[in-house]
């Protein structure tokens, strides 16, 4: 808690050092301005008591509202900084929280539930990081207006100073226990809260929407979000009783010191020992005393329960990377002879099944190889391996004799180019869509336009509206369209498709291709079409293909079968074919259902 705190002190100090010393200074005045206002009530009390020059008095009324004046724009002043102060402290906290998460290289983290819930606990306090710092002043303010007022108080009754200051130790106890309370109860609604917002992206967006009409399942999911919306309210439910009940005992227990200090009060001053000033004085500072308490007993609770959301945020942004570094990198060498897997075993965790088993294969450099075999036999996992998104659990996988763990992932990842078989739509326009292929080209137009005209795409997007700078969403509008929202495109899934393999093409010289199913989603023409332009791609260079249709990898150098995460079978497609195993299986099975029926039909008699 005192390294969140330390965090975010740096947080203010590295965005909004002025604003924060603004603050500190208004805090300041805030403090003096109720100590000051009681003492001057007493003295102005005790003067119009004891008629005498009416200058001081005049002067004391001057003090008073030049005390109230300042009590009342202070805060106003003092909200500009803090919301301002916690813009700038929100923008620096969320680059350093997703900078963190870019330090993430691989997968595990992001295919991990539990570090998914800590992530979003983390982008809540990197929202709002000033809140700590403000709480923290807040606690400050309230002990040193609470002091002051104690100190006066003292002058009056040490006996109820130390009523008042006794009763404050219950609170802050209770009050720091409900806290850690509220810290479990939100962390262990996350979960429910991440499903929740899961259903109604379902419900209320556009990637599943057709489905969801289609399929009639509006009711099924606001049902699941009900359910989640009614365990997390029941927590919460539960934890606002407890608090409902603890602080009503905490507000009885105020009453009563209260009560008690002043009858005290009267009948000292009903004994002659006192004066109405003092009674007055009194009034004041129980009542500031209490407030100056219970804000900062509040504030202290506050602090507690934003620190210990602040330790989420602090645990992303100090994780080691999911993937060990070396001390000293080597540099990757060009490819040159090949990449070799060996004894390469995988699984997830120590839970879950083996997904590869002891693979041993050479890709030779220049070549293509395709992989085959039934869903869940470990091709995906094999692609992740490559691109480093994992490292084996046994094995290793060499690059010209280099282990891949030796080198850093963005030198590798810089030589590979991709199409996934999960490619991205992403909400941008034409020219971006292809352009994250390589950022290289982002304000290289005609190179984007070269990799549309290789993929087959040029034609489609420059006719859209804007063409090239058109909106491929329906989500958004750019601002020269904020009067026209029907620009927005919606491409099909070929034409995304496509989109995707330009951005391939724009790793095209790069030392290893991988396309994973490439033409999924294409007609037949098109698939045609699509494997004649990726032959251009893969002509002399190393790549590596997975397609369930095995007409597109007969003509690969090597096909190699998987099967429950092994190799079983490797060769050329005619070697494969006459041995009659798994391939040849498979090629005729898949055949089969391409050929048509020839034969004459019989004639009767």
């Amino acid at each position: 808690m005192v390294s969140g705190l330390a965090q975010a002190v740096s947080l203010a100090r590295r965005s909004a050092a002025a604003h924060l010393l603004g603050h500190l200074g208004l805090t300041a005045v805030s403090i003096a301005a109720p100590i000051v206002t009681v003492w001057l009530t007493k003295m102005t009390v005790d003067e119009l008591a004891a008629p005498g020059s009416w200058d001081t008095v005049w002067l004391l009324a001057v003090g008073l509202a030049g005390a109230g004046l300042l009590s009342a724009a202070g805060p106003q002043a003092s909200r500009y900084f803090v919301a301002e102060s916690n813009r700038r402290m929100a923008l620096t906290a969320k680059d350093e929280l997703f900078a963190a998460l870019e330090r993430q290289t691989g997968l595990a983290g992001f295919e991990d539930p539990h570090f998914l819930d800590r992530l979003r606990l983390a982008q809540q306090s990197a929202a709002a990081p000033g809140s700590i710092l403000e709480s923290a002043l807040g606690v400050g303010r309230n002990v040193l207006t609470g002091l002051g007022l104690l100190g006066s108080l003292t002058v009056v009754s040490p006996l109820i100073t130390v009523v008042v200051l006794a009763s404050g130790l219950p609170m802050l106890l209770v009050e720091l226990r409900l806290s850690r309370r509220r810290a479990r109860m939100m962390q262990a609604i996350s979960p429910t809260q991440r499903r929740e917002f899961f259903y109604q992206d379902l419900l209320g967006g556009g990637s599943a929407a057709k489905e969801v009409r289609l399929l009639g399942l509006g009711a099924f999911l606001r049902g699941r979000i009900r359910a989640e919306l009614q365990a997390a309210n029941s927590a919460q439910r539960a934890m606002d009783r407890r608090e409902f009940v603890m602080h009503s005992a905490l507000v009885l227990m105020s009453a009563i010191v209260s009560g008690f200090g002043l009858i005290w009060m009267i009948a000292m001053v009903a004994g002659g020992q006192g004066t109405i000033g003092d009674v007055a004085m009194l009034i004041g500072t129980l009542g500031g005393v209490h407030t100056a308490l219970g804000g900062a007993v509040s504030a202290t609770a506050g602090v507690h329960l934003q620190l210990l959301t602040f330790g989420h945020y602090m645990a992303v942004l100090r994780a080691e990377p999911d993937l060990p570094q070396a001390a000293t990198p080597r540099r990757l060498p060009a490819l040159r002879r090949g990449i070799e897997l060996r004894d390469v075993w995988f699984r997830y965790s120590d839970d879950h099944p083996w997904i590869l088993r002891g693979v041993n294969l050479f890709i030779p450099h220049g070549q293509s190889v395709a992989l085959v075999g039934l869903n869940g036999s470990g091709k995906s996992t094999l692609l992740k391996l490559l691109c480093r998104f994992y490292d084996p659990v046994r094995g290793s996988i060499l690059w010209d004799g280099v282990d891949l763990r030796d080198v850093t992932v963005e030198e590798l990842r810089a030589r590979i180019g991709a199409v996934f078989q999960d490619f991205m739509n992403y909400d941008f326009t034409a020219a971006d869509n292809i352009a994250v292929g390589d950022l290289s080209a982002s304000c290289d137009l005609p190179r984007i336009k070269a990799a549309a005209h290789r993929a087959g795409v040029h034609e489609t997007l420059q006719d859209l509206p804007h063409g090239y700078d058109t909106l491929l969403t329906r989500m958004f509008f750019t601002l020269a369209d904020r009067d026209d929202d029907s620009t927005g495109v919606v491409l099909s899934g070929g034409q995304w498709q496509r989109i995707a393999i330009a951005r391939a093409f724009l790793r095209a010289e790069r030392d290893l291709m991988i396309l994973d199913e490439p033409s999924a989603g294409l007609d037949a023409e098109a698939e045609h079409d699509m494997h004649t332009r990726l032959r251009e791609i893969r002509s002399g260079r190393t790549s590596l293909l997975i397609s369930h249709r095995l007409g597109a990898v007969r003509e690969a150098d090597l096909i190699v079968v998987l099967a429950d995460g092994s190799i079983i079978e490797s060769g050329r497609h005619a070697d494969l074919m006459a041995v009659s195993g798994a391939y040849s299986r498979l090629f005729t099975l898949q055949a089969s259902g391409y050929l048509a029926e020839t034969a004459p039909a019989p004639q009767l008699p």
